[in-house]
């Protein structure tokens, strides 16, 4: 079975100004090429699972999703990254929709993935919730406060997490 690495979009792969579904806003965070390399490096699968709710808001279309999407892809893929697989959701309700875990099971199901050796990063509480239900090893929650109480292990940005993945320590 292969692992993953479960990515969220916004605030974890690129900078999250609100409903981002432009190439010009899209800005990429700080180190998360470093954290892909470093995982693939390692074997991991890098799969992206993000509620996109601006789609059911009417902020933007399912084809702006695609085509935001495909530069995020093509941005990672020059630089010799591959992204796996990209699940979405985008209603405001429903299984898939973080903190539910059908984007997971639905990655799991179809890459054939090992969720005990896989790990999660996200930027907010409901994406970490959905990882640790869906039952992924280890979880990380992307932030640059202290967090009283945080619900799993805190990293301060892509880096931390690329060196914790680096020495083996995931």
């Amino acid at each position: 079975m292969a692992k993953a690495l479960f990515l969220d979009r916004d605030g974890t792969i690129n900078i999250d100004y609100g409903y981002v579904f432009e190439a010009e806003r899209f800005d990429f965070v700080d180190g998360i090429f470093d954290l892909c390399r470093a995982a693939q490096s390692k074997g991991f699968k890098i799969i992206v699972c993000t509620n996109q709710s601006g789609i059911a808001r009417g902020y933007f279309t399912e084809a702006d999703f695609q085509k935001i999407t495909a530069h995020m892809t093509d941005e990672f893929a020059r630089r010799d990254i591959e992204i796996t697989d990209v699940f979405h959701c985008s209603t405001l309700d429903g299984i898939d929709r973080k903190p539910n875990t059908g984007m997971f099971v639905k990655a799991r199901d179809k890459h054939g993935i090992d969720m005990a050796a896989s790990i999660s990063l996200g930027n907010s509480e409901r994406d970490v919730i959905a990882g640790i239900n869906a039952g992924v090893g280890k979880n990380y929650l992307l932030s640059g406060k202290k967090i009283a109480d945080p619900i799993c292990p805190v990293v301060s940005n892509c880096r931390e997490l690329a060196e914790l993945i680096e020495k083996g320590v995931e």
